[in-house]
């Protein structure tokens, strides 16, 4: 297993005592925890150079890894040095596949033995990329998987889409309507956001952060929050912890309510889709009761919450959460009880719960096979003031189950909000943060609306960001929607793609 020492979600350790073994070494590390149940919450390459490592070689680069153990509630970080190439851990263990893609064209250093060395965001592929070679030794973003054959043809979709909408391109290979394989090339928006937050924090990293997935505002910007707190040993006041709680659900419940109208609207069923386009603005507009915006852009702050709750504002917010349980459940009845939306779900883009496993899947994908993962449960922080709630799971993985999850997740969080926001405590909202501890690497994981939120920080030594890391829960998740259409009629992309409803943003980082 991985040597200690086992991180707490929300901690800092010194960079010094960052586990280290050789690229072999971390690859057999990575697979024996995979066999007893764990998964990578993040793996990435940072230069040597940036760490202040001495006698480093100049083209070095760190591979860091952080798994995560749900079952034992324990993130371990492990980290190896290469330099022009390691060993590819994809074949063995597919779940790394986009991560070894993402550190070859960030820096280079090849995955031999990698399958497919697609680029994951830069979308013009004759520019070169910082630290690799020629353009005839990679493989571009334009290039796809073909099925041979006379009756097969392929159908691409986007990147432009209808409507107001994010850019991705689909490239479908069918034989009539049925789909043998789907491939989903992004990066036509890649914003440069990790690169732009190295050297902070600034006055401007806080806004940043709250546009990396703009349905995400209040999950990035704790999680955020959390990096900067444990790397200046910032305590948060129970007031804001529990605000920032009671933000986190009222984000989850905007969100799964607009998606659960969206999947009516793409098979076709107006009611609910109607319904719950209305009650979904209902819910952000809570969220801008607490801070004058619906998203909740400047909530939450490193130290706490820019905002306060006074009991009459707090009373306010529970009895118009409150009072919205009732039209939420009609709307959302209306699917259950109606044979010929269940004829559309049930059945429709399944993903078994071992391909979930091996692909590292999180969120809504990952709890719609049975696999109960859920940072509010398997890594509490101090921030995870929602840890009690039920975690919601259903077995069958497709379009029904990932609809049921979210359901099922709406009525505890309606529940939550409900009781915190009647008795949320009073106090001060926002401790001072002092300056940030040097070369040390921070770690925090929040469970957004869509799945876990990760966030890792490493510090240089005057105590400045030398690399910040994202990973989104659509970043683990695009692979999902490409295998839920395997074998199923192109016609259900529309369905398919609303259910598990990922970031293009929150993957072009």
């Amino acid at each position: 297993m991985i040597p200690s020492p086992a991180l707490a979600n929300g901690s800092a350790l010194p960079i010094r005592d960052l586990p280290r073994t050789g690229p072999e070494e971390l690859n057999a590390t990575l697979l024996a925890a995979a066999a007893d149940g764990a998964r990578i919450a993040a793996l990435f390459g940072v230069p040597e150079d940036a760490l202040g490592t001495p006698d480093a070689p100049a083209d070095s680069i760190r591979l860091i890894a952080l798994v995560a153990d749900d079952v034992a509630h324990a993130l371990r970080p492990v980290s190896a040095t290469v330099s022009g190439r390691f060993e590819s851990l994809t074949p063995q263990l597919p779940q790394a596949h986009r991560f070894e893609r993402e550190i070859y064209e960030q820096w280079g250093v090849e995955p031999v033995g990698h399958p497919w060395l697609k680029p994951v965001r830069f979308q013009d592929p004759a520019r070169p990329r910082p630290g690799q070679r020629t353009r005839a030794e990679q493989i571009g973003l334009g290039d796809f998987f073909r099925v041979a054959g006379r009756e097969v043809h392929e159908v691409a979709v986007g990147p432009v889409h209808a409507g107001i909408i994010e850019p991705g391109h689909f490239r479908f290979q069918c034989h009539g309507e049925d789909v043998y394989h789907l491939e989903i090339a992004l990066g036509y928006q890649h914003r440069g956001v990790e690169r732009a937050l190295v050297g902070g924090p600034g006055p401007r990293t806080r806004h940043v952060i709250a546009t990396l997935a703009g349905d995400t505002t209040v999950g990035h910007s704790l999680a955020y929050a959390q990096v900067v707190e444990s790397l200046s040993s910032t305590s948060v006041s129970s007031p804001a912890r529990r605000l920032r709680g009671v933000a986190l659900e009222l984000e989850r419940l905007a969100n799964h309510v607009g998606d659960l109208g969206a999947i009516a609207g793409d098979i076709g069923f107006l009611p609910t889709s109607a319904f719950c386009g209305g009650l979904r603005g209902d819910f952000l507009n809570l969220t801008a009761l607490l801070c004058g915006n619906r998203f909740g852009r400047d909530l939450v702050a490193p130290g706490g919450t820019l905002f306060a709750v006074d009991d009459v504002l707090g009373a306010t917010l529970s009895e118009r959460a409150c009072a919205l349980r009732d039209p939420v459940t009609r709307a959302v009845e209306l699917l259950w009880n109606t044979p010929l939306v269940m004829t559309r779900l049930v059945g429709t883009g399944p993903v078994s719960q071992e391909l979930a496993r091996q692909m590292g899947f999180v969120g809504v994908a990952a709890r719609a096979t049975g696999l109960a993962r859920d940072v509010r449960h398997d890594f509490p922080s101090d921030e995870a003031v929602s840890k009690d709630i039920h975690v919601a799971t259903a077995e069958s993985g497709d379009v029904h189950a990932r609809a049921l999850v979210r359901w099922q997740e709406i009525q505890a969080s309606l529940d939550f909000v409900v009781a915190q926001a009647a008795d949320l405590p009073q106090g001060p909202t926002l401790t001072e943060v002092g300056p940030l501890r040097p070369e040390h690497l921070a770690v925090s994981l929040v469970e957004g609306w869509r799945g876990e939120l990760c966030h890792v920080a490493l510090t240089n030594a005057a105590g400045r960001f030398a690399l910040y890391k994202v990973i989104d829960p659509s970043f683990h998740n695009w692979a999902a929607l490409a295998h839920a259409m395997r074998d199923q009629p192109i016609s259900d992309f529309p369905l398919c793609n609303k259910s598990f409803n990922l970031s293009y943003c929150g993957q072009d980082l």
